[in-house]
């Protein structure tokens, strides 16, 4: 006798965003409100400090290309000094990404794949570089989180022991604010209190399930 079950309906596939913003934005805050909400994490910081990490590849390569003094006395990348020396030369910087970013994009598709596999309705990747490496066409949608630019140099001066000079340096690295925010799809402004960035995740993360759902 023939089974007539109609089959089981395919859940729709998971959305996949693109979170990104500059230095001292609050990107880290916003994703781990949405990660509260209920999206799944794939954290860049993590996936880059997993692929320099002792005996890999890239972390021969960083040693080859800028010597020694980038590693900590038990081998493993001293972050620190390797940042000094990168966001102050570009090609210095170019040549870092060059190595790196192959390595965590490997890192990252294979951690996609997993959470797609089980299921996962949001997923979030964190990259900080997003627009400058040309990632935002890898993803669904992106969300730009964004602050002015006299709050972040305080917030880097107050919390990362920088000098103005190494701060700015490091802000100017990256593509301004303007830009990003003209190419994405969803902007958080962080220049308030905690309160209202709360609730400004809130409203967006209704508008991702309203964007998930439709797909």
């Amino acid at each position: 006798m023939a089974d007539n079950a109609p089959a089981a309906a395919l859940p729709p596939p998971a959305l996949h965003i693109g979170l990104t913003g500059n230095i001292a934005s609050g990107k880290s805050t916003v994703a781990a409100l949405l990660v509260e909400h209920g999206a799944t994490l794939i954290d860049a910081d993590v996936l880059a400090r997993t692929a320099v990490e002792p005996g890999t590849v890239a972390l021969d390569a960083v040693r080859d290309h800028f010597g020694e003094h980038v590693l900590n006395p038990d081998g493993t990348l001293n972050r620190a000094a390797l940042r000094l020396v990168v966001f102050h030369d570009a090609p210095a910087r170019a040549a870092l990404n060059q190595i790196v970013h192959p390595a965590v994009r490997v890192l990252r598709d294979q951690a996609l794949a997993e959470a797609r596999a089980r299921g996962d309705r949001i997923i979030v990747s964190d990259i900080p570089l997003l627009f400058e490496t040309g990632l935002e066409h890898s993803v669904d949608a992106v969300i730009f989180v964004d602050a002015p630019e006299e709050l972040r140099l305080q917030r880097l001066l107050q919390h990362r022991a920088l000098s103005e000079a190494d701060a700015r340096a490091m802000m100017n690295a990256q593509w301004p604010a303007s830009e990003k925010r003209a190419r994405a799809t969803f902007v958080v402004d962080n220049d308030g209190s905690v309160e209202q960035l709360a609730n400004r995740v809130s409203d967006l993360w209704a508008q991702l399930l309203t964007l998930a759902n439709s797909r």
